[in-house]
């Protein structure tokens, strides 16, 4: 529980930083453009709010997606400091197969799966999450 705690306060921090820095180019939405379209397909983002949904690490909604990862699940509740090789490289396998378009959505929904990412594969899905904000 505590390593999810921590990843979730780590992607929260990245948000808060980018945040800072839009505010500080001048390129946030005021508060009634951020709030007056909601995507409500999977198609993109409409590009008026702060965080895009498609491109965000917090649980926006309870619905899990799959990524043809199903035997991912068999991990769910395992610490990352706790997989076998074996374990870790199933997760691995899934990462490096991924469009990268596909990534934040993968992270979410491990996240309501409760299954967590060795560091290596988080760091690289957390840069390019990082990456897909700049664009």
């Amino acid at each position: 529980m505590i390593p999810l705690i921590l990843f979730i306060a780590m992607a929260l921090g990245i948000l808060i930083f980018f945040e800072v820095e839009a505010r500080k180019k001048g390129k946030t939405p005021s508060a009634d453009e951020e709030q007056s379209v909601v995507p409500n397909d999977d198609s993109g983002c409409c590009g008026q709010h702060l965080v895009c949904e498609r491109e965000t690490l917090l649980q926006t909604n309870a619905e899990i997606v799959y990524y043809d990862d199903e035997e991912l699940d068999a991990l769910a509740g395992i610490p990352a400091s706790e997989f076998t090789d074996e374990q870790a490289q199933k997760i691995r396998e899934v990462f490096q197969t991924m469009q990268e378009k596909d990534v934040p959505g993968w992270v979410r929904s491990l996240q309501l799966r409760n299954i967590q990412l060795p560091m290596d594969v988080r760091e690289e899905a957390l840069l390019i999450v990082v990456e897909r904000r700049k664009q």
